[in-house]
């Protein structure tokens, strides 16, 4: 029994650890920390929580097709989504603009250098000054462009046999055109650079070490790791069908600001309470141990959120609060079952076992359908629907694994302690087995 007390407060400690970590956030050395859901450097706000910067570009080309502007906004959202701006919005006005928000990004310089530039992409042998524009250059001779790209992604390790030391690069795929084209230009310019030029201005030099036949090569340097991602993304957006105008940069206040997030977290906590009370009184002592893991799996889902540094908007704040109220389905399913097994005179621990062990595809079964939905939500989804997606994808996961693993542990150690009366268990009156069958015959 005592024991069985030791093992319980443990695991209340380690809780309570998690949940504390998982809203001020705890530094492991002077350079590594975990991160809180409070810490600046965490969750950040979404457009309608804490405002941002609002783009919006127009087409330099006359009547510009459906498809050239579809193509355009689907290249836009693969820059702002390999840039980690997943809550990023973008939809179309008119015929010829695309309006893109960023959250949380109040310069509005730093917005559009955070989405990269929106021009087309070249690769040059030479450059010179742009005439109409001082401050960029234009390609004098072209080696190919963004089209001959197929692929562009940023990796770390050693790019030659022999390197003691690992670094960032950019590994590059070429379409069979592109490689052709590659390879010529590069037979030539041994020794000497290549530029990548986009919007008038150069994301790289890389000089070339030898003539590149294939169809895959390296850009090497000294770059930093958000760097790296940075000129992957945007060499892998490719090719835009024409160049686009900024013809508004503005920073906007929140749309909903402080008293919506208000709201939200209000909604949060009063929906929190009713589900801790719910247990409590319904299933007692199991429903206190559910209420125990519950809390236990928000301190995680706050852990995940921080230290994946989710981009939040209300839709997300949605998503966490519906995983709230799912987190604990799955005891209802299981404590019901226990609930039987007691009616039918079987002892506690006995019960507690059968009652998880026949409850469980039933649990299982129920929270893959929610995955499910959650992950076409977040592949198929974009903006806010994809923040929707990715926390109830986290949400679910973790209140599947804390209902399976860590109410039964918990209630394991209650076991041990010698507590048997069922009433504490839920069952409000023991029946005997055979008028629970139908009575005597």
């Amino acid at each position: 029994m005592s024991r069985s007390i030791v093992k319980f407060a443990a695991i209340l400690l380690v809780i309570a650890a998690l949940f504390y970590v998982g809203l001020f956030g705890f530094d492991i050395t002077d350079q590594a920390r975990v991160f809180g859901i409070l810490d600046e450097d965490g969750i950040t706000q979404g457009l309608d929580l804490k405002g941002g910067t609002v783009i919006v570009y127009r087409a330099q080309t006359d009547n510009p097709s459906e498809d050239d502007m579809n193509t355009v906004v689907n290249m836009l959202r693969t820059r702002l989504d390999n840039q980690g701006y997943t809550e990023a919005t973008l939809t179309r006005q008119g015929v010829d603009k695309v309006r893109v928000e960023l959250p949380d990004v109040q310069d509005a310089q730093r917005a559009v250098e955070t989405l990269g530039s929106t021009a087309e992409l070249i690769f040059a042998e030479t450059v010179a000054p742009d005439p109409a524009d001082p401050n960029k250059l234009i390609a004098e001779k072209q080696v190919m462009t963004g089209k001959e790209v197929k692929n562009a992604i940023a990796e770390y390790g050693q790019t030659e046999q022999g390197m003691t030391k690992s670094s960032y690069y950019i590994s590059l795929e070429l379409t069979d055109e592109g490689r052709d084209k590659f390879s010529e230009a590069t037979g030539r310019l041994v020794g000497q650079p290549i530029y990548i030029l986009m919007d008038g201005l150069i994301l790289s030099a890389p000089t070339v070490q030898t003539r590149i036949d294939s169809n895959t090569c390296v850009i090497t340097g000294e770059f930093e790791p958000e760097d790296a991602k940075a000129l992957a993304a945007n060499i892998k957006s490719g090719q835009l069908p024409f160049s686009l105008e900024q013809v508004e940069v503005r920073t906007v206040s929140a749309t909903l600001g402080e008293e919506a997030l208000g709201n939200a977290v209000k909604a949060g906590l009063i929906g929190l309470i009713l589900v801790l009370l719910f247990m409590l009184i319904f299933y007692r002592i199991q429903g206190l141990m559910a209420d125990f893991a519950l809390l236990g799996y928000i301190a995680v889902v706050f852990l995940i959120l921080a230290n994946l540094h989710i981009n939040l908007t209300l839709p997300g704040i949605a998503g966490i609060i519906l995983s709230i109220g799912m987190a604990v389905d799955a005891n209802v399913v299981i404590f019901e079952r226990v609930k039987e097994e007691l009616k039918l005179g079987k002892t506690v621990r006995s019960a507690v076992d059968a009652g998880f062990n026949r409850a469980l595809s039933a649990v299982v079964d129920s929270n893959i359908t929610t995955i499910i939905s959650a992950l076409i939500l977040w592949f198929l989804g974009t903006g806010t629907i994809k923040g929707f997606g990715i926390t109830l994808l986290i949400g679910i996961v973790v209140s599947m694994l804390s209902a399976i693993f860590i109410t039964k542990l918990l209630l394991k150690q209650t076991i041990g302690m010698n507590i048997k009366n069922i009433w504490l268990f839920g069952v409000s009156k023991k029946k005997p087995v055979d008028e629970l069958k139908g009575g005597k015959a």
